[in-house]
This record gives structure tokens, C-alpha cells and sequence, in this order.
């Protein structure tokens, strides 16, 4: 059966490209240690490799990216949230599927992995996306049955790190002036945060909104709980200096200490 190797250099990653025959479906899960969400998909795609056995040459080759520590190749290939999935075959990117809908990931793999150099699919830019040409019947059907599909989504995002932030942009490449600025707070203060690009899944954005009751951007939730935006933060600092020291970096090793 077929199993998942951890990609741990950009050196590795070329070289396993390179190495591929033109008919390999090359898997690539992209992760990060702090999201709940990659973990449970680590799961839901061990499980799947080991449905496809080993062959000469291999017909699927699985492979996991840690996002943060190899960023070249996440800025290759867009990734601007985590799970995120890459379906490569012969070089070229032939779908991708942002999020943690095993539902998705295994149709999207199952219909690509039955295929050899055919035409490239459509890009899936959302976990959640109807336009999705791989998303089941039943799931767009039923326009409640999406929105709690989507709640339950964002509940998990909001989640995924002790402090996280949706903004516009990557703390790299801020979008607007506004998340600049926040990103800057946040590295002022030397807090360990996790973040959500919101213009690359409009679903994400305008689902956000009503989950939050809250219409602007960025948004930081803390523990779970929505903070609010730059203004707020800017009130919660200068009535508590130490407002994110629980967060940062120098915290969580005296908390461990």
C-alpha cells in the first residue's frame, strides 16, 4: 500500500517531481503543526494512500508539505490556508481543494488517480465551493444543509490557533492597510498566531461576516472567540499592555516553564 512522505527540504520536492513518471498523480498535502484541521486530514489521507497500492511505475505518489517551514513551495503554489491540496500530474497542476472536507479531498483524488495525462480539471479555490465540478449533487442542493456545512467550517478555522487572524493578503504580503497594520501589532508583540487569507475563498469572506456578526476585515479571534478588528485591538492594548502576552512567543515558554 501506499504511504506519505514528508517533504523536508525545497531540494527533496524538486527532485521528487523530477523523478516522477509523466501518468503519476502527484499528491501533495500542504500542513501546519498548529491547525487542528491538518491533523485530522493527515488521518483522512493516510487512510486513502493506503487504498492504492504500490506500482512500477507508481499510478499516485503522496507526499506532505509542512507550509510554513518550506514557504517557496507554498508561494508556488498559492497556498494561503491550511489543509491545502495539490493534485500534480507530468508537472502541471490539474485541481487543488482548500480546506478539510474529506469529502471533497477523496472525490477529488479518486477522480484524478483514474485518469492518466488527460485535460487539467477545474481548480477547486474553496473547501465549500459550488463551483466545484467535483462536489456532490446532494451538498448544493440543499442551501441549509451548505450554510451549516459552512458554519461548521468556520467554526473549526476560528479555532485553529489560540490567536488567528483573517485579513486580506498573507502577513508577507498585507492586502490593505488596515491587516498591515494588525500583522505589525501582532509582531510587535511577538504573538504565535495562525491566519486565513479571505480573498482567496469569497465563500470564507462573506460566511465569516454573518458567523462573527461582524462586517469588516481583518477580523482577530482569540481562543476561539472573536476580538474584533484593528480599532479594537488598538482600545484592548492601551487599556492592557499585556493583552497578548499569554500568546507570545516569551509566554508560552514561561508558561511551559
Amino acid at each position: 500500500m501506499s504511504t506519505i512522505t514528508e517533504i523536508i527540504s525545497a531540494a527533496q520536492f524538486d527532485g521528487t517531481l523530477a523523478t516522477l513518471a509523466p501518468s503519476t498523480l502527484l499528491i501533495v498535502s500542504f500542513h501546519a503543526p498548529w491547525a487542528a484541521p491538518c491533523a485530522q486530514m493527515a488521518t483522512v489521507l493516510s487512510t486513502l494512500a493506503s487504498e492504492y497500492p504500490v506500482t512500477e511505475p507508481p499510478s499516485t505518489k503522496w507526499v506532505s508539505v509542512n507550509a510554513e517551514d518550506l514557504s517557496e513551495i507554498s508561494e508556488t503554489y498559492d497556498v494561503t490556508a491550511v489543509p491545502f491540496l495539490v493534485l500534480i500530474r507530468n508537472g502541471q497542476v490539474i485541481e487543488t481543494v482548500s480546506g478539510s472536507s474529506a469529502v471533497k479531498v477523496r472525490t477529488a483524488i479518486e477522480t484524478h488517480a483514474q485518469k492518466k495525462a488527460s485535460a487539467p480539471a477545474a481548480v477547486v479555490n474553496g473547501a465549500e465551493s459550488a463551483k466545484a465540478s467535483t462536489q456532490p449533487i446532494e451538498e448544493s442542493a440543499d442551501p441549509a444543509k451548505q450554510k451549516e456545512e459552512l458554519f461548521r467550517r468556520l467554526g473549526d478555522l476560528v479555532k485553529a490557533a489560540p490567536v488567528m487572524l483573517f485579513m486580506k493578503g498573507t502577513p508577507s504580503s498585507p492586502q490593505c492597510g488596515f491587516s498591515r497594520q494588525l500583522v505589525g501589532i501582532l509582531r510587535e508583540n511577538s504573538v504565535k498566531y495562525g491566519f486565513f487569507n479571505i480573498l482567496a475563498d469569497d465563500e470564507v469572506r462573506q460566511g465569516l461576516k454573518e458567523f462573527a456578526e461582524w462586517p469588516t476585515y481583518p477580523q482577530l479571534w482569540v481562543d476561539g472567540e472573536l476580538v474584533g478588528g484593528l480599532d479594537i485591538i488598538k482600545e484592548e492594548l492601551s487599556n492592557n499592555e499585556d493583552f497578548f502576552k499569554p500568546y507570545s512567543v516569551s509566554g508560552t515558554v514561561e508558561a511551559a516553564s
